[in-house]
């Protein structure tokens, strides 16, 4: 395939709307060497559509400002809530949200408490399941938060909340019980895990 057939092909797949689909999903921030490699496309012409979506999704150019944004964060790009709608968006995930946990949510939480600071893919090795939603979940319900982004590869690092120790009557995290004791022969690859 020819460069100029190539370049076309992204034109008329509408690249813009490729990014967006792959951002929605994105469990981390994704490079734009990342994004390129995932559609095929020319590095220049995903850098370029990174910063036509900023513009578009920031309302200039005559558009209208959208409830997100989409930011270069660590080195990856991702899509976030714009800041002024977080106490809107908390509300009505808080709304929604039952009253208790999941179990998938409960196990994740404890990996998190006690592993703390730790990223998504860790947590994801622990348990050996996917905990994307599960993660979503914890931050809407204010028991875990972003702590920071790994400026080599973008991973976020999540760490638990005053909230988590209010709802578990703790004044800290060294009040947790021991681990040892609460688990069978696997707390040695859990306390292992890095």
């Amino acid at each position: 395939m020819s460069t100029n057939t190539h370049k076309q092909s992204h034109t008329d797949r509408a690249l813009a709307r490729e990014i967006e689909a792959v951002m929605m999903v994105a469990d981390e921030p994704m490079s734009v060497i990342a994004l390129a490699s995932a559609l095929d496309a020319p590095l220049s012409e995903v850098k370029t559509t990174l910063l036509q979506l900023v513009a578009d999704y920031d309302g200039r150019d005559g558009g209208v400002e959208r409830g997100f944004e989409l930011r270069d964060v660590g080195g990856g790009w991702r899509i976030y809530v714009r800041a002024r709608y977080d106490a809107v968006v908390a509300q009505a995930v808080k709304s929604q949200a039952p009253t208790k946990l999941s179990q998938a949510a409960l196990e994740t939480l404890a990996v998190i408490a006690y592993k703390q600071p730790i990223t998504r893919g860790h947590v994801s090795a622990i348990r050996a399941v996917n905990v994307d939603s599960v993660v979503r979940t914890l931050v809407s319900r204010g028991l875990i938060r972003e702590s920071h982004t790994d400026p080599e590869t973008g991973a976020i690092f999540y760490v638990t909340t005053e909230i988590l120790l209010a709802e578990l009557g703790l004044e800290s995290l060294d009040h947790l019980p021991p681990l040892s004791p609460l688990l069978d022969e696997g707390a040695e690859g859990f306390v292992d895990v890095e």
